[in-house]
């Protein structure tokens, strides 16, 4: 996967969190429609910091290669 892959992942990755977030009411977050909304919010952090390991892990094994 490029670089280029990845960085656009983790843009949309904080984009449907902003969407996410708009879809959860305060009020009553963990009814209906809010909890999906946060689900999706911990899912969409998820990606992230999976894309974020894979980013550093893929430095690592070029960091290797140059040995």
């Amino acid at each position: 996967m490029s670089r280029t892959l990845t960085i656009i992942l983790m843009i949309l990755a904080v984009a449907l969190i902003a969407y996410n977030a708009t879809l959860i009411d305060f009020e009553n977050p963990l009814l209906g429609d809010s909890l999906i909304a946060l689900i999706g919010i911990v899912a969409c952090l998820c990606a992230i910091v999976l894309l974020l390991i894979y980013i550093t892990s893929k430095k690592i094994e070029k960091k290797l290669d140059e040995d």
